[in-house]
């Protein structure tokens, strides 16, 4: 067996680029050859469609000039000649519609991964008999790299030749790996054919996670001195309280062993009440007023955002429910068991026409009152204000999360600071547990 490895990368800023082979053993030689540079798009297209080369397509207006000539000329034998080009080009046609006796394996690659994680891909390619110059391509989507051409000059019969490669997503999403195609032509090089010779593998892309905390016990009414109209409260909440005396039946892993030198008794932790179990996330998916581009930097910020916060609920054992504008793509999650189909969603998400305006609608006309709601967006209108304020007065819970950006408009900052909830500044590149920490609180008149 023949292997022929690449250097290793340790740091994935950018997709890496196609890069010269770097060892050759044996009698077989592989070299790496660029996507650049392969001609015009056009022809490039016509050969794709037609299986021509550029050659062919010389043969085949030579051939027509040819003709042309002889009937101004009324010579036979330029005629002849003509048809002597055709007939090689049909001949070249016919040789080159052979089918290459390869198989082809792609190493297994990881179903799920986080973005800019280098992976690690390895091509193994065994000829059942000799063949010599084809070109091996490895179809990548634009977001993981330039496609992958290695040149495989001979392939004796029974020989195993391995390329290994690597690729870095970028961005999240849903992408795939493949088809490998091999690439010949025919002995004179006037037709060329592209066989598939291995299928698509799907690689899910998940968000970045990010430490962040997220306090849920902020809302218009507490306990004391009141309760909201409809509550389900957590049995034990997740910040500390107090101290109070020892009593029967208390768990003793909650006794504060140190007070117990100073105070001569037995003094316990208590905990903030919790008032809900239950987390809302609404993704605002409107395509209008996130930042332009593909993929556009203020979406990828709030899906980060939304995939940080949903994991950190997940795992204190909250039930999760994510919403975008559209409607609802998880309902009651809850469990660590369920972090991965939630990331499978966050990958897929993309961005829509529908306004904020519907997903602060169902919101509001929720039955259940008792969730903890976070709505992550760059922009928000007089209307969706007016929709959170009125959500707020009723005893909701509700953290509002600002994606900024240079383009963000300062009356969303005007609207946010009105609403006496508790609203968070994030954006691209920025910290979500530094941004989470010191969250911006209106003060209450």
């Amino acid at each position: 067996m023949t292997v022929l490895d690449e250097p290793a990368v340790s740091e994935a800023p950018a997709p890496p680029t196609a890069q010269p082979a770097g060892q050759v053993t044996g009698q077989v030689t592989l070299a790496r050859v660029s996507t650049g540079g392969r001609g015009s798009g056009v022809l490039t297209a016509v050969e794709r469609a037609t299986g021509v080369t550029p050659s062919g397509l010389t043969v085949i207006g030579l051939a027509a000039v040819m003709l042309l000539l002889s009937r101004v000329l009324s010579s036979r034998g330029m005629a002849m000649l003509a048809y002597g080009l055709l007939l090689v080009l049909g001949l070249s046609w016919m040789l080159g519609r052979r089918k290459l006796a390869i198989d082809a394996v792609r190493s297994e690659l990881p179903s799920r991964v986080p973005a800019k994680r280098v992976i690690d891909a390895e091509l193994t390619l065994r000829a059942k008999r000799r063949v010599s110059g084809i070109i091996v391509e490895e179809n990548l989507d634009e977001q993981l790299g330039q496609p992958v051409r290695v040149a495989v000059p001979v392939l004796p019969t029974g020989t195993d030749i391995t390329h290994a490669y690597q690729f870095v997503p970028q961005y999240r999403g849903i992408y795939h790996v493949g088809p490998l195609v091999a690439e010949f032509s025919d002995p004179f090089g006037l037709t060329k054919r592209r066989q598939e010779i291995c299928g698509k593998t799907k690689v899910v892309v998940h968000p970045r996670l990010e430490p962040v905390v997220d306090r849920i016990s902020s809302r218009e009414f507490e306990d004391p001195p009141m309760r909201p109209p409809v509550s389900r409260p957590w049995p034990t909440g997740f910040e500390f309280y107090g101290m109070r005396d020892y009593v029967d039946g208390d768990d003793p892993r909650r006794i504060v062993w140190r007070a117990l030198a100073q105070y001569d008794k037995y003094l316990v932790r208590e905990a903030e009440q919790g008032i809900t179990d239950r987390v809302n996330i609404y993704l605002d998916s409107d395509r209008e007023h996130h930042t332009p581009g593909h993929p556009s930097e203020s979406f990828e910020c709030a899906v980060n955002i939304a995939a940080s916060l949903g994991a950190r609920h997940l795992a204190d054992g909250f039930s999760v429910c994510l919403d975008v504008n559209s409607g609802r793509l998880a309902k009651n999650y809850r469990g660590s068991g369920k972090r991965i189909p939630l990331m499978d969603q966050l990958a897929a998400v993309k961005l829509e026409n529908d306004q904020l305006q519907t997903a602060l609608d169902r919101l509001f006309s929720d039955p259940q009152r008792n969730a903890h709601n976070i709505l992550i967006t760059p922009h928000l209108t007089q209307a969706s204000a007016a929709r959170l304020r009125l959500l707020l007065q009723r005893g909701g819970s509700l953290i509002l999360v600002l994606v900024l950006s240079d383009d963000t408009d300062p009356m969303t900052l005007h609207r946010a600071g009105s609403l006496r909830c508790n609203v968070v500044e994030a954006g691209p590149n920025v910290p979500l547990q530094a941004v989470f920490q010191h969250v911006i609180s209106a003060t209450r008149l």
